[in-house]
C-alpha cells in the first residue's frame, strides 16, 4: 500500500497539465526528423449531516433558472488533511460561500451544440495554435516552429496494451489532429447518439464564451467544491466516505468501470473508457450529478500549488474567495513556474485508485487555459441577483438543458 501511495503522489506530480503544448511539440519534433439526469439523488449521512432531499430546489424557468439546482451557501472546510489528499489539497481552512445555482450536470453535448449553431464559434481545438500561446507553456528558447507544423487538435486518451510505469503518461496520451468536441478521439469519432454526454475538447477560453453567450458563469474553486460536497463535511467523496456504499459504483470512474488496471484498454471491453450520459449516477445531496467522475470541470481560478497553504494563514475565514491573482506550479520539470493555469476539479472516467484518486471532493489541479482534451468539459453557475435580473426581462429564451441565451 505504501508503493501504491508513493507511485500515485510521484505521478499525480508528474502528470502535466500543458499535455498538449509538449506532447504537440514532441509530435512536431518527431514530425520534423521523420438523457438528462436519470439517477437518484443520493441522501447520505455523513457525522450526522446530510441534505435533507425535500430541501433541495430545482430551477424551473420561473422560482429559478431551469436546469440549475440552488446551492444554499454556508461555511464550510475547503480542501482536506486526509491521507489520500495531496499536497495542493492541504491544510483544511475555513471558507464561506454565498448561495448561488449551479447546472444540474455538465454541459452536454446538445446544449453545446445549440451554442454553436447559433453564433458560429471555434473551440480552440478547431484553430489553428497560436504561438504565443504555446511558448508560455513550453522551456525557455524553445524555436517557433514552421506554421505547416501548426495543426488542430486535442488531447486524447489511448490508453495501453499492457501495464506501465505510471509516470510515463505519454504512453497513454496522444496529441491527435482532428480531435474536437464533435470529434473528441480524433477524426474517425463522432458524438452521434451522445447528446446527454458531456461536451469534451473545450478549453478555459471555449467554456468562457459559452458562459457569456448563456448569460452564466464559471464557478470559483470555493463554489465548486462546497456544491460537490453536498452538504458532508469533509467526506471522502461526494456521496460520503465508502467509495461503493452497499456495493453500489458511485460515479464514472476506471474502477468498477474498466476490468483492466489502468492505463490498460481492454479489447473485450469495447476499446477506450469514455464518458457516460449525466445522471447515470446518482446527485450528490444538493442534487447535483457527476460533480465527480465523468469528465473534468473547469473552474474560474487560476491556479497554484501553494494556494491552500496561502489561504489557511488569513485568521478570519474567507468570505467568497476568488483565487490567486497568478499562477504557480513548480510540479512540471521544464515548464515555466508561473506558466498560465486555470483549476480544473472533479476528475473523469479515467481517476482510479492507483493513479490520481481525483474523484473526490478536494481534489484539484491547473490545467493550460487553451488546452483541450478528451476528459475536460464544465459547466456553469449563476449568482441569486443574475437571476432576478433575468427575470425582469420581457422574454428570457430557455434553450433545452436550461442554458439560457441571455447577454448582458
Amino acid at each position: 500500500m505504501a508503493r501504491k501511495q508513493q507511485e500515485r503522489a510521484a505521478a499525480a506530480s508528474a502528470a502535466p497539465s500543458s499535455w498538449r503544448r509538449r506532447m504537440w511539440l514532441g509530435t512536431l519534433v518527431v514530425g520534423m526528423a521523420g438523457a438528462g439526469a436519470a439517477g437518484t439523488v443520493w441522501y447520505s449521512r455523513h457525522n450526522g449531516q446530510g441534505v435533507d432531499p425535500a430541501s433541495i430546489r430545482a430551477g424551473d424557468g420561473v422560482s429559478g433558472p431551469a436546469g440549475m439546482v440552488h446551492v444554499p451557501g454556508g461555511e464550510f472546510l475547503m480542501g482536506s488533511d486526509h491521507k489520500m489528499s495531496q499536497a495542493n489539497e492541504r491544510p483544511a481552512h475555513k471558507v464561506q460561500v454565498k448561495a448561488f445555482w449551479m447546472d444540474q450536470h455538465h454541459v452536454t453535448n446538445a446544449d453545446f451544440r445549440k451554442f454553436v449553431e447559433a453564433t458560429g464559434y471555434l473551440t480552440t481545438a478547431e484553430r489553428k495554435p497560436d504561438w504565443e500561446t504555446l511558448r508560455v507553456q513550453l522551456p525557455a528558447g524553445t524555436p517557433r516552429p514552421p506554421d505547416s507544423a501548426m495543426v488542430a487538435g486535442g488531447m486524447v486518451f489511448v490508453g495501453t496494451n499492457s501495464p506501465v510505469p505510471l509516470r510515463e503518461y505519454w504512453r497513454w496520451w496522444r496529441f491527435v489532429p482532428g480531435a474536437d468536441w464533435r470529434h473528441p478521439t480524433g477524426p474517425g469519432s463522432s458524438i452521434e447518439g451522445k447528446d446527454n454526454h458531456p461536451v469534451v475538447q473545450v478549453s478555459y477560453e471555449d467554456a468562457q464564451a459559452y458562459a457569456k453567450w448563456a448569460g452564466k458563469r464559471l464557478p470559483t474553486e470555493a463554489e465548486w467544491e462546497f456544491a460537490a460536497r453536498g452538504g458532508l463535511e469533509q467526506a471522502t467523496y461526494a456521496w460520503g466516505d465508502k467509495f461503493a456504499p452497499d456495493g453500489r459504483q458511485m460515479a464514472n470512474v476506471w474502477q468498477g468501470q474498466q476490468v483492466q488496471p489502468f492505463p490498460v484498454v481492454s479489447a473485450k471491453a469495447g476499446g477506450a473508457a469514455g464518458t457516460s450520459a449525466v445522471g447515470t449516477f446518482p446527485g450528490n445531496g444538493y442534487g447535483l450529478y457527476d460533480m465527480t467522475g465523468n469528465a473534468w470541470q473547469w473552474v474560474a481560478d487560476w491556479y497554484r500549488a501553494d494556494q491552500f497553504r496561502r489561504e489557511a494563514t488569513v485568521a478570519a475565514v474567507l468570505q467568497n474567495p476568488t483565487g490567486p491573482a497568478d499562477s504557480w506550479d513548480p510540479t512540471e520539470p521544464g515548464v515555466p513556474v508561473s506558466a498560465p493555469k486555470r483549476v480544473t476539479r472533479g476528475g473523469s472516467f479515467l481517476c482510479n485508485e492507483d493513479f490520481c484518486l481525483s474523484y473526490r471532493p478536494s481534489a484539484r489541479r491547473g490545467t493550460d487555459p487553451y488546452t483541450s482534451m478528451s476528459h475536460l468539459g464544465f459547466r456553469l453557475v449563476m449568482d441569486d441577483a443574475r437571476w432576478a435580473e433575468v427575470r425582469k426581462q420581457p422574454a428570457v429564451a430557455m434553450a433545452a438543458g436550461g442554458q439560457q441565451n441571455v447577454q448582458k
